[in-house]
């Protein structure tokens, strides 16, 4: 289930997607200094109205109930709007097992993108050219037994977690853990019932470097 972000977690979507510093955002719109806004992210205080009101001003943009309440999307234009992503900026196959305890660095707002529940950069070699390793790979958590063999997955195990294209195994009751660079890497053969948590690849963000 995707998160629902907190008061700070919006503050800083807005900022991030202004591309500005907290203090320049604070004087922006109208704020004496960024202290009131870093009172926001200490969790002493919440969004004002007054400053809720500041920020739509000078980013019409932005919807004033979202921004007070969680409830809705991040931008009032239907042209603008898009699936709004937490995003961890760590490795998938390090990190992904331990994702309930983890803060979202920012939030990604992606249009035309199905629904996700967290975004994750993937550092592995094993799935070639299909996913670059430095790749930001958007996921959704699934049940394993809604697996579609040939659609690519972060599979997490008792013994291992890795993003590979899942296929049938001829053993019953496993699956067969397929890398992209088939030359350099082996299959994976693993037991239906090893499978602690499965994430569908939704999309690939791509970075050419």
């Amino acid at each position: 289930m995707r998160e629902k972000q907190n008061n700070w977690q919006r503050i800083e979507a807005v900022i991030n997607w202004a591309n500005m510093s907290t203090n320049y955002f604070a004087r922006h719109i109208g704020l004496a200094r960024g202290e009131n806004l870093y009172q926001i992210k200490r969790g002493n205080n919440g969004i004002s109205l007054d400053v809720a009101e500041r920020i739509v001003a000078h980013f019409p943009q932005v919807d004033k109930l979202w921004l007070l309440t969680g409830e809705g999307q991040m931008f009032s234009d239907q042209r603008l709007r898009g699936a709004q992503i937490p995003y961890y900026n760590k490795d998938v196959e390090q990190h992904i097992a331990e994702y309930d305890g983890l803060q979202s660095d920012e939030v990604f707002v992606v249009p035309a993108v199905g629904d996700c529940d967290l975004a994750m950069r993937y550092e592995g070699r094993a799935m070639g050219a299909s996913v670059p390793s430095g790749s930001v790979v958007l996921l959704k958590a699934v049940d394993r037994d809604a697996i579609i063999p040939g659609e690519e997955y972060v599979i997490v195990s008792r013994k291992i977690v890795t993003l590979r294209k899942v296929r049938a195994a001829a053993r019953e009751g496993a699956l067969r853990l397929v890398a992209g660079d088939s030359e350099n890497f082996d299959d994976i053969v693993l037991d239906v019932s090893d499978i602690k948590a499965v994430y569908k690849v939704k999309g690939k963000l791509i970075i050419n470097s």
